[in-house]
Parts: C-alpha cells; structure tokens; sequence
C-alpha cells in the first residue's frame, strides 16, 4: 500500500517556500506521493480557519514542488471542479503532467461551501452535474485528436488540444466523497475513488459497490484504485461540526499502524495522510514520526 501526505498549501502558512520545502521532505522521507487541496474563496469552515491568511492555488503548488523533487507522485485531494474551468484546467494539468513527467493524480469533487459557490455564480444544487460534465469534458480533451463535447457547460468542437498528458489514456482522475452521487462518479467516470476518513471496516464494503456498479456499466470495476484521505492531527484541535465521525490518527503509533493495516486489508491501495495544522515545526515533526514509525511497515 502506497503513503503520501499533504503539505500545507491551505493552512495559511506565511512562506510559500516552507510548503514547498515540506514537499521535498516528504520525498526525501520516502512518502510515496504529495497532496495539495483546493477552495478559491476563504469562506465557510475556510474563513474561521484562515480568515486573510494565504490558501495557495494546488496547481501553482504542484508545479514548483514538480521543479524542485524527482520521484514522488503529486495529488490533489481534492480539485473542486465547479469552481474551473474545464478547459483550462485540462491545459494546465495536462501541462503539469508533461512537466513533471507524469507524476500527477487530479482528485476531483463536487464541493460542498454554500457561500463560495454563491461568490462564484456557480449553482451549488447543480454541483454534482457540472462535475460529472467536467470530467468528461476533461477526458476528451486529454484523449481526441480532434476533440469535440456537447455539454450543458462546456461545448467545443473541430478544436485542437495540446498538450495531452504524458500519461495515457490520460491523468487518473480519483473522484473524493462517500454520498452515492460520489460513488456512482467514481464507478461510472473515475479512475480511482478517494473518500475522507471512511473507517477501514466500513471501507470494503463501500469499495465492493463502486466496483459492481462500475462492472454493472460495462466498465472493469477491478480497474478502479482504491484510496482514502485520513486527518492526521499535528497538535491538538477542535473537530469541525459535520467531520465527528471520521476516522483520525495521533501521535499514537500503535493505533495509526492498526488503522493503516486495517485499510490495507480492505483493499486500499494508496493512502493520503492529511496533516491538519498550519504550524510547521510541528507539521514536520508528525511527518518525520510517521515516516519512521509508520512506513516501514508498507514497504517490501
């Protein structure tokens, strides 16, 4: 089972190049992949965290951790496409793929922050329906030589696209959330799917739908990877109304091994550790803890 772990591109670190450095640790640790998260606008549950403090683009962080690391996989966790363009993210990402060689993993969702979809003059109650166009939209401009869409969103046609991505058929798009809406993206139009702090004994069973539905399609639900994104508290913090339930890990090496077996059990094939703090001593010091205590244990 794969390990990576988020760097803190939305925790209002002040220096940019303190996140990009704890990118380049995580690989020099020997965490297999680095994540970054998205929200434009800091509003919701966004602004009593940062208020004015920094939420850098994932994108743009992506990029300049691609310049600077050689081997780890880059992951967003999520993108919320109803927030972009299609178009232009597809340039960008695929773009970001040439350039890091194909490192990179797009997870995708829906979003769920009332106030930044109202900002934005995007219909949250349409969230879902412009993700699913969006990443059909995103697939074919990454595969067609010639691509052309008719959507509700996005129409093009007898239009050329390049660069595609390096990685073929394209860049795996793992598809975040547990409602069914989420999963049934995940079977029907995703590569992977990437819940937040599913527990491990809830996760198989889950997983075994998103395969039969996407088999039930005619797609290969064996084909899917299967990924979840788990909090992993730095310092001590309150828990967000709504997120009671998720499954978190601590300092405590023995239960964060015996969650992390547990998800392997049930068929995880790569896990994202979402360091959940701004303060980076201490972000550093989790990283360097679990690395040592917690990655031997998944490596041959």
């Amino acid at each position: 089972m794969k390990i990576g772990v988020t760097i803190p591109n939305h925790f209002g670190v002040a220096d940019a190049r303190e996140v990009i450095r704890l990118g380049r640790l995580a690989e020099e640790l020997g965490y297999d992949s680095v994540w970054v998260m998205d929200h434009l606008f800091n509003l919701g549950y966004i602004r009593d965290r940062l208020e004015h403090k920094p939420y850098y683009h994932p994108l743009a962080t992506l990029s300049y951790l691609a310049a600077v690391t050689q081997r780890v996989t880059l992951g967003t966790s999520v993108m919320v496409l109803p927030y972009h363009d299609a178009v232009d993210l597809a340039k960008y990402a695929a773009t970001l793929d040439q350039l890091s060689g194909g490192r990179l993993i797009l997870g995708v969702g829906a979003g769920g922050i009332k106030e930044e979809f109202d900002n934005l003059g995007v219909a949250m109650n349409r969230r879902g329906s412009i993700t699913s166009e969006a990443m059909a939209a995103l697939k074919e401009l990454w595969t067609s030589p010639l691509p052309r869409f008719e959507g509700r969103r996005w129409r093009f046609s007898n239009a050329p696209f390049a660069p595609k991505p390096l990685q073929k058929p394209h860049i795996p798009l793992w598809v975040g959330g547990a409602s069914p809406g989420a999963m049934k993206r995940a079977a029907l139009l995703g590569d992977g799917w990437h819940p937040i702090g599913v527990a491990p004994e809830q996760y198989a069973p889950l997983a075994r739908q998103v395969r039969e539905m996407a088999s039930a399609a005619g797609r290969d639900g064996e084909a899917l990877t299967m990924s979840v994104r788990i909090d992993v508290l730095a310092e001590p913090r309150p828990t967000r109304p709504g997120t009671e339930s998720r499954t978190r890990l601590g300092e405590d090496k023995a239960h964060a091994l015996d969650v992390l077996k547990g998800y392997e059990a049930a068929g995880v094939a790569h896990v994202c550790l979402a360091l959940e703090s701004g303060n980076v001593p201490k972000l550093e010091a989790r990283m360097r803890q679990y690395a040592t205590d917690v990655l031997p244990a998944f490596r041959a």
